[in-house]
């Protein structure tokens, strides 16, 4: 495979340069696109792998699916094809380094870098499970990162197969070091399997360690279904509180600890970068009582380990078959037999902790709490100006929660009505009491509505309508999670006061980014040039058939898109196929004149052709010999 295709040609189009990489399943080439004039990469199907007629319909479905992917934190899949017997994915050729190069590069990443690289991942991610494809295969190896910082996700074609094949060999160890817990257990992936990988790939830019290590598949795969990371804090002091939650939230063994979508975990990044010193009080010990509880032993049909790969024996057809020493075997179960004590001790605590704490609220706590603690009234707020009572030392026994309504009589920050009221009573033993606070908001002012996932049009004249005089200002920005013209983001936010003169921002959706393409020129070309150039860059080509006088037959002669005009991905392009000069009928002959009958005067029958010249003069006969009539006698036959 090394060099077996450098030079060749694909479908007379594709010029292999050189090899750029390999991986389990496939070999990258860089590649010249010589009907485009770019270069490309193209990643050709291992040939012992296109042995397996049902891997490259796979592999064929796989990609030409992933091709529909367009955003711009995704590599992007330009053509899936067979020539030659070679199965192979034409892409975008990224000019760039892996996330895992820049990893072992520079060791540790800042936090920031870590937030910008996983916002992106994110995003791409999110892309491709709206549209029902989960990559399956997240790792810094499959990511890329060009020279501007933007990061391209790469693999979705192939990541669905990896998890089709029955063994996990030294060749796939790399990606078994970010496999979720389901799927190191065999069961089926989705886009919470993604998250977790992604949490992994997070946790090692910010230790510039992996969370699992062993010296083969089977153990790493274990410790993902069994053991608890090291907390990357513990590992590197900067890193913020609130990405550490992040990170471990991602990481969690159970799906229902996890992040459950791309949008989510988008949303707490997004809190973080606004704010890095965010805390999400979740738990940063991962929680493994919901999906452990029944851990089973990996299966040894999918796991080949060293010793294994050293007593491979090939059948008859080629198929690679395994076996687990006896050794092996006992060190699995008696390791699995640690976990599941381990993680029976964890379970029986939890429960432990849950009955105490049911017991605790609704038992125990009026058992064992002094009956005769003294009531506390609620101090009466009703009248106070909201700035002095918030924040206010004197009020720390309180959790204040505002809500401002207008109000014409009473000033604006002073305080209308609370709950619970001053006739009510708390136990300072519960802790801070909360209230809840009715505060003005003045004569000429309103409250913010929430506009978010609202027509920024409506939007826009409801608030130019209100009786205070707000500035609108509505700005456009691509958004894939939104309908296009809905708002996404408001600024100020809901329940804040708008005054006379103030600004409000809207952010509304355009949709997805767009990707213009230029149309190629298809004039003089045959139909399957033609719309093999249509589809080479995302467009859909649409064949009409007529006759002209000029164009040779088989050749397009008009397009409705004059070359090089830009359009968007997608768009019909109709091409006309010349038939040809259109056929002419013959002409239509008419009938002989009907002569009306009269006596004969020629010698021949009547019935026959009629002279239109005066007659000939007969020979005499008489002196004997035939008589011959040549051309030049001057007969000329009618019709």
């Amino acid at each position: 495979m090394d060099d077996m295709y450098i030079g060749r040609f694909l479908d007379d189009r594709y010029e292999i340069l050189e090899k750029i990489g390999s991986g389990g399943m496939a070999v990258v080439y860089k590649a010249r696109c010589h009907r485009l004039n770019r270069f490309v990469a193209i990643k050709i199907l291992k040939s012992d792998l296109a042995q397996d007629p049902d891997l490259r319909r796979r592999f064929h479905a796989e990609s030409q699916a992933v091709a529909m992917l367009s955003h711009p934190n995704i590599v992007s899949v330009y053509d899936v094809n067979h020539s030659d017997n070679v199965d192979y994915i034409v892409m975008e050729l990224i000019e760039g380094i892996t996330l895992k190069q820049y990893i072992n590069r520079k060791g540790i990443l800042n936090w920031k870098e870590v937030l910008h690289f996983t916002t992106q991942i994110a995003k791409a991610l999110e892309h491709a499970h709206s549209r029902g494809i989960i990559h399956r295969d997240i790792k810094p190896h499959n990511i890329m990162i060009l020279k501007d910082g933007t990061v391209k996700v790469a693999d979705f074609g192939i990541a669905r197969l990896l998890s089709t094949q029955s063994t996990l060999t030294q060749q796939t160890l790399g990606s078994v070091h970010y496999i979720s817990p389901e799927q190191a257990k065999g069961d089926a992936a989705d886009a919470r399997s993604d998250i977790y990988s992604v949490g992994v790939v997070m946790y090692e830019m910010l230790t510039s360690r992996l969370p699992f290590e062993g010296d083969n598949a089977v153990s790493i795969a274990i410790q993902h279904i069994s053991s608890v990371p090291l907390q990357p804090r513990e590992i590197n002091p900067d890193i913020p509180v609130g990405l550490e939650e992040i990170t471990m939230r991602a990481m969690s063994p159970t799906l229902g600890g996890r992040y459950q979508s791309a949008t989510e975990l988008l949303a707490d990044l997004e809190d973080f970068r606004k704010n890095p010193s965010v805390r999400f009080n979740y738990s940063t010990i991962p929680s493994m009582a919901d999906d452990l509880g029944a851990t089973r032993s990996i299966p040894t049909g999918r796991v080949v380990t060293e010793a294994e790969r050293a007593r491979r024996r090939v059948s008859g057809n080629g198929a690679v078959r395994s076996r687990t020493t006896a050794e092996e075997y006992r060190e699995n179960r008696k390791r699995s037999s640690k976990t599941t004590l381990l993680v029976g001790i964890l379970c029986v605590m939890i429960f432990v902790g849950f009955l105490f704490f049911v017991m605790w609220n609704f038992f125990l706590e009026d058992l064992l709490m002094p009956k005769d603690e003294e009531r506390v009234p609620y101090d009466d707020f009703i009248g106070k100006q909201y700035s002095d009572v918030f924040g206010n030392e004197k009020y720390k026994q309180y959790t204040f929660q505002a809500i401002y309504e207008n109000n014409d009589t009473i000033p604006e920050g002073q305080i209308i009505d609370q709950d619970p009221g001053s006739d009510e009573s708390y136990l300072p033993s519960k802790g801070p009491a909360p209230v809840k606070l009715t505060v003005s908001a003045g004569e000429k002012s309103v409250v913010m509505k929430n506009y978010i996932n609202s027509d920024y049009r409506v939007a826009t004249h409801e608030l130019e309508s209100l009786s205070v005089d707000v500035n609108v200002i509505a700005t456009p920005q691509v958004n894939d999670s939104y309908t296009p013209g809905y708002v996404f983001e408001q600024v100020p936010a809901e329940g804040e006061i708008l005054k006379d003169g103030m600004t409000v921002y809207l952010t509304y959706s355009t949709g997805p980014d767009v990707k213009l393409v230029k149309v190629p020129n298809l004039l003089n070309y045959t139909e399957n040039t033609a719309m093999s150039r249509l589809e080479a860059m995302g467009l859909v080509g649409i064949k009409k058939e007529e006759y002209n006088e000029t164009a040779p037959a088989g050749r397009v002669f008009f397009q409705n898109y004059e070359p090089e005009t830009e359009v968007e991905v997608g768009t019909e392009v109709e091409f006309y196929i010349s038939l040809g000069p259109e056929p002419t009928l013959p002409p239509e002959t008419e009938p002989p004149e009907t002569q009306p009958p009269s006596e004969p005067t020629w010698p021949f029958e009547t019935q026959g052709p009629q002279p239109t010249e005066s007659y000939p003069t007969i020979p005499d006969d008489t002196q004997g010999g035939d008589v011959e009539l040549g051309d030049d006698q001057g007969v000329e036959p009618r019709g």
